[in-house]
C-alpha cells in the first residue's frame, strides 16, 4: 500500500510540474497603472460586420463612450459615415476627445459622404481636436501623395482650427517625403506582427523606427497613430500571437511612451471578429478588451497566457481513478512497472483534456473547427493505442509479475502419449519445398501420430502429384488427398482433412506447407493435453534460410517480435492469437466448435477465439519447434499483412457482441475481451492515420489555394499524431531491445519493416468495414526475384502518397518560406507522416537487391530445394524442377 501510496503521490506531483511549467507565468514586466493616451475605436459587437452592413446602434456605441471614459485620454475614428459619424457627438457629451477620421478608398463618390461628415463633426464639436484623413490609402494604392494631398488641403481650408493629416506604416512615410508637405503632424503606423519581428524584438524594433522618422521629420510632430499586437491566432514569420506576448509589448511600449513623451494610439479598444475574413483569426484579436467588453490582457500583475489552466488540471486529476485501478489489480506488479504506466495514463489524460479546450482556449477558423472534430475521435483513438502499447511495456519490461508461464514438458516415455494428426493443406506450391517438410514430419520423434495432406484447387499435375508420390514412399502415417476443385480456401482444405482424421486421434496439428519441424515438438508439448481444460498449445511462428539476405533478415525479426513480445503478453490472460501453423488443437473442441470457419481469411485466429468463447485454456510456449520461409518480396509479404487484418476486422464484425464487457453469454473473462480489442486496435490506429493524412494533405492545399480560410495548422492538429507515432518507435524499440534481443540494425530493419506495412494495414482495415467478403491471399513462396522497376511497382500506391507528401511539405515552405515556426513544423510533420511511404519504398527495393548487389545474392535453391536431412525418409530425392510460371502462380 505505502508503494502505491507513493506512486500516486509522484503522479500529483508530475501531474501539478507539467501543468504549472507549461503555464507558467510570462517574464515580469514592469506594471503600466497610467492611463492609454489613446485606442483606436470601432464599437462593432460579436453580431455586427460593416462588410455586410450591421452596424452598431448609437445606444451601444454611447455604451462604449461611457466604457472607455476614464480609461483612454482619446479615442481614433476610421469613419465618419454609417453610424461612425455620431461618435464625435457622443464623446463630446461624456468629455472625451476624439481623433476623427475619414475613410477613403477608390469609391470617389463615397469619399465625398465621407468628407462631408469629417468636416462637419470638425465644425461642431470642439473635442475633435485632430483629423486623420484616409487610412493607409497610399500603401492600398488607391492613392498618389498628390492625389491624397488634395483631400487633406479641402479639411485643412474648411477647419482651420484642427492639426490635420494622413496615417501611413512609417515606410510609406519615409519612401514618400512629399506627403508631409501639406499636413500638420505625421500619423504613422508601427505594427512589428505584420512585419514579422519576433515578440522578444518587437520593442526594439518599433521605438528604431519611430525615432527614424522622427529624424527624418525634423519640423513634424510624430503621432504613433497605431500600434499594438494580436492575442491570438497564428504566426506570422516569426512573430507569435498571443495574450502573454500582447500585455508584455503594450506594458513595455507605453511605459517607454511615458518616459520619453511618445503621441500614440492603441490599436485597438476592443476585439473585431468581423476582421477574420481580411486578416485571419489574428485580424479579431488586437484589442485591450474582449469583443463583450471584458479585461482580456493584465496591465499589472501576473501575465498568464492561459488563465483557465488550473481547471485543465484539476480535470485531468480523473486520471487518478484508472490509476487506482490499476494499481488494485497489479499488486503483483514490480514498482517500476506500475509508476511507468500510471505516469503514462496521467500524461495521456492531460493531453485529452488539453485537446478537448483547445477551441476554449485558442480561437479556430470554421476550417479549422472543423477539422479539430473531424479528428478528435481519431486522437482519442491513438492516445488508446499509446495506452495499449504503454500497459504492453508495463508488463514486458519488468515481467516478474506475469504468472502464466508455460515450458517445453519433455515427457520421454511413450506410455501415455496421445495420438496426434498432423494437417498440412497447400495449394499450387512447389512440391520441393512441400516434401522438405514432409521429411522433417517424418522425423518427429513422436510414438503414435499421422500426416494428412490435403492439396485443394491446384490443377496443375506437375505441382500435386509428385507429392502424392511423396506421401506413398514415406508410408502408411502419410495419406494424401487431392481436391481438384474445394470450397473455402485453406480453412475448407482444412475441414476435409479433419472428417478424414483418424478416429482414434485426440489431439490436431497444423503445419503450414513450407515449414520445418523439430524432432522433439509434439513430445515436448502434448503432455499439456493431460489438463482436460486446456484445447490449445501453441509455439511461435518462426522463419529460417534469411541470413544473409538483407529483405528477409529485416521480416523475419519483425515477425519474431509478435511472438516474443505480444504473444507471451497475450498468454498472461489467456487470450493468445491462435495462429494457423505450429499450433495443437484438441480434437473434440474442434468438433465441438464446428470446425474452421469457412467465412474467415484468418480461420485460425477466429477458431481461437470461438475455442475461448467456450471457456477453454490455451497454452503458449515460447519456444520455437518448426521454421517457414519468408515472403520472397514485398509483395508477398504485404498481401499476408492484409490478409491478416482483414481477416481481424471479419472478426470483429462477427464477433463483437461477445466482446462487449457487459455480455455475460460468453465464457470469456474481461481480460481476454481486453487483448482481443487492444491487439487489433492499433491497426485501426494505422487507418486513422490515413485519415489524418488525407486532411493534412487537404488542409496544405487549402493553405497553398486559399490562405485565407486555411490558417497556419495549430498545434492540436500536429501533436496527437505526431506523439503517437514516437511512442510507437519507442515501444517498438525498446521492447525489441529487452525482449528480441536482437542488435541495433535488425531493430532498425524490423522497425521499417513494420511502418511499411502501414498502408496495407490501413486498406485491409477500411477494405474489411465496407465490404463483406474477400478472396483468400495466398502468401506465396518461392517467387523470382523482381527487377528495381519491379521493386517500384510493388510499393507505387506508397510512392503515389510519399511524392504528394513531400510536394506539399516543399510547396508550403515554398509560399510561406522558413520565417514561421509553425511552417516549419507543419512541413516536417508532412515529412514524418511521409516515413511508413518511405520505408515501404526501401523495403520493397529491397527486396530485390540481393540479385544486384555481390555477395548479398543467395542461392534460391537453398530456400526452395528439398534440403532433406540424411535422417529423413526420401533423402536421396532429387529436387522436383519448377517453371517460373509455375512458381509465380497465386490465387
Amino acid at each position: 500500500m505505502r508503494k502505491n501510496a507513493l506512486i500516486v503521490l509522484i503522479v500529483l506531483a508530475v501531474n501539478l510540474g507539467l501543468w504549472a511549467w507549461f503555464n507558467r507565468p510570462a517574464d515580469p514586466q514592469l506594471d503600466f497603472t497610467g492611463q492609454v493616451k489613446a485606442v483606436s475605436f470601432s464599437p462593432y459587437r460579436a453580431d455586427q460586420d460593416p462588410l455586410v452592413n450591421k452596424f452598431p446602434t448609437l445606444a451601444q456605441i454611447e455604451e462604449d463612450v461611457v466604457f472607455l471614459k476614464g480609461k483612454v485620454g482619446a479615442i481614433r475614428t476610421y469613419s465618419s459615415m454609417e453610424g461612425m459619424e455620431a461618435i464625435p457627438a457622443l464623446a463630446d457629451k461624456h468629455g472625451i476627445p476624439v481623433i476623427a477620421g475619414a475613410w477613403l478608398d477608390k469609391r470617389l463618390k463615397r469619399n465625398e459622404t465621407e468628407m462631408a461628415g469629417l468636416i462637419k463633426n470638425l465644425n461642431e464639436h470642439k473635442n475633435v481636436t485632430r483629423a486623420i484623413v484616409g487610412n493607409e490609402a497610399i500603401l492600398r494604392g488607391d492613392f498618389k501623395p498628390r492625389e491624397l494631398s488634395e483631400y487633406i488641403k479641402r479639411v485643412k481650408a474648411a477647419a482651420p482650427h484642427v492639426q490635420v493629416s494622413t496615417a501611413e506604416p512609417w515606410h510609406v512615410w519615409i519612401n514618400n517625403p512629399e506627403l508631409a508637405d501639406n499636413v500638420d503632424f505625421i500619423a504613422i503606423h508601427i505594427l512589428p506582427y505584420w512585419e514579422r519581428v519576433p515578440e522578444e524584438k518587437a520593442i526594439e524594433w518599433s521605438m528604431h523606427r519611430y525615432h527614424q522618422v522622427v529624424e527624418r521629420f525634423p519640423g513634424k510632430h510624430v503621432m504613433v497613430a497605431e500600434i499594438g499586437w494580436p492575442s491570438n491566432g497564428e504566426r506570422w514569420g516569426k512573430a507569435k500571437a498571443s495574450i502573454a506576448n500582447e500585455a508584455k509589448f503594450l506594458r513595455q511600449f507605453m511605459n517607454l511612451a511615458v518616459q520619453q513623451n511618445i503621441d500614440y494610439c492603441i490599436m485597438e479598444a476592443f476585439d473585431q471578429p468581423w476582421k477574420r475574413p481580411l486578416e485571419g483569426v489574428v485580424g479579431a484579436h488586437w484589442g485591450i478588451w474582449t469583443v463583450d467588453r471584458e479585461n482580456k490582457i493584465p496591465l499589472t500583475g501576473t501575465i498568464l497566457e492561459d488563465t483557465l489552466w488550473p481547471v485543465q488540471w484539476g480535470l485531468s486529476l480523473l486520471c487518478l481513478i484508472p490509476i487506482a485501478f490499476f494499481l488494485h489489480k497489479r499488486k503483483d506488479q514490480p514498482f517500476q512497472g506500475k509508476l511507468f504506466f500510471a505516469l503514462l495514463l496521467q500524461t495521456v489524460t492531460s493531453s485529452m483534456v488539453w485537446i478537448a479546450f483547445t477551441p476554449i482556449t485558442v480561437e479556430f477558423l470554421p476550417a479549422e473547427t472543423a477539422a479539430w472534430a473531424f479528428l478528435l475521435p481519431m486522437q482519442i483513438g491513438l492516445l488508446a493505442v499509446v495506452l495499449i502499447n504503454g500497459f504492453e511495456m508495463s508488463e514486458m519490461l519488468w515481467p516478474e509479475g506475469l504468472k502464466r508461464r508455460f515450458y517445453p514438458l519433455r515427457h520421454d516415455s511413450d506410455e501415455g502419449l496421445q495420438k496426434v494428426s498432423i494437417h498440412l493443406a497447400c495449394c499450387k506450391e512447389p512440391p520441393a519445398m512441400v516434401i522438405a517438410t514432409l521429411n522433417s514430419l517424418a522425423g518427429l520423434d513422436y510414438p503414435d501420430f499421422e500426416v494428412v495432406v490435403v492439396d485443394n484447387n491446384t490443377h496443375d499435375p506437375a505441382l500435386w502429384k509428385p507429392l502424392e508420390e511423396h506421401c506413398a514412399k514415406l508410408g502408411p502415417r502419410f495419406r494424401f488427398f487431392h481436391l481438384e476443385e474445394w470450397p473455402g480456401y485453406k480453412a475448407g482444405a482444412l475441414n476435409f482433412a479433419l472428417k478424414n482424421t483418424a478416429a482414434d486421434a485426440r489431439i490436431i496439428a497444423v503445419v503450414d506447407s513450407d515449414y520445418q519441424v523439430k524432432p522433439g515438438w509434439l513430445r515436448s508439448l502434448t503432455p499439456y493435453f493431460d489438463k482436460p481444460d486446456v484445447a490449445i498449445v501453441q509455439s511461435p511462428q518462426d522463419h529460417r534460410e534469411w541470413e544473409g539476405d538483407a529483405y528477409k533478415t529485416v521480416c523475419a525479426w519483425e515477425y519474431d517480435g509478435f511472438f516474443r513480445i505480444g504473444m507471451v503478453h497475450r498468454n498472461e490472460r489467456n487470450a493468445i492469437i491462435q495462429h494457423g501453423t505450429m499450433t495443437m488443437i484438441r480434437k473434440a473442441v474442434m468438433e465441438e466448435v464446428g470446425g474452421w470457419g469457412e467465412w474467415c481469411i484468418c480461420e485460425d485466429a477466429e477458431l481461437g477465439l470461438r475455442v475461448f468463447e467456450r471457456g477453454y485454456q490455451a497454452v503458449y510456449v515460447p519456444e520455437s519447434f518448426g521454421q517457414g520461409l519468408t515472403p520472397d518480396t514485398y509483395a508477398g509479404f504485404k498481401s499476408q499483412r492484409f490478409r491478416w487484418a482483414y481477416g481481424a476486422v471479419q472478426i470483429l464484425k462477427r464477433h463483437w457482441r461477445e466482446l462487449l464487457p457487459w455480455n455475460k453469454t460468453t465464457s470469456l473473462d474481461n481480460g481476454q475481451k481486453f487483448h482481443f480489442i487492444a491487439g487489433w486496435l492499433p491497426w485501426f490506429a494505422d487507418a486513422t492515420q490515413i485519415a489524418v493524412l488525407v486532411v493534412s494533405l487537404f488542409w496544405s492545399l487549402g493553405m497553398l489555394a486559399l490562405p485565407r480560410y486555411f490558417g497556419t495548422p495549430l498545434s492540436i492538429f500536429l501533436l496527437p499524431p505526431l506523439g503517437a507515432f514516437l511512442f510507437k518507435l519507442f515501444h517498438f524499440m525498446w521492447l525489441y531491445k529487452t525482449r528480441v534481443r536482437c542488435g541495433v540494425w535488425e531493430r532498425i530493419g524490423a522497425a521499417v519493416a513494420g511502418l511499411a506495412l502501414t498502408h496495407t494495414i490501413a486498406k485491409a482495415i477500411f477494405q474489411g468495414l465496407t465490404t463483406k467478403n474477400k478472396p483468400f491471399l495466398r502468401t506465396p513462396k518461392c517467387e523470382e526475384r523482381s527487377a528495381v522497376v519491379r521493386g517500384m511497382m510493388m510499393a507505387r500506391e506508397e510512392l503515389i502518397v510519399l511524392a504528394a507528401l513531400w510536394v506539399a511539405a516543399a510547396g508550403v515552405i515554398a509560399r510561406y518560406g522558413t520565417e514561421n515556426p509553425d511552417i516549419v513544423t507543419w512541413a516536417l510533420i508532412l515529412l514524418v507522416q511521409s516515413t511508413p511511404y518511405l520505408a515501404a519504398l526501401c523495403l520493397s527495393l529491397l527486396s530485390v537487391m540481393p540479385n544486384l548487389i555481390p555477395g548479398m545474392s543467395r542461392h534460391r535453391a537453398a530456400a526452395c530445394d528439398c534440403q532433406l536431412a540424411s535422417s529423413s525418409p526420401g533423402a536421396g530425392m532429387a529436387a522436383v524442377s519448377l517453371g517460373a510460371e509455375q512458381r509465380k502462380e497465386k490465387v
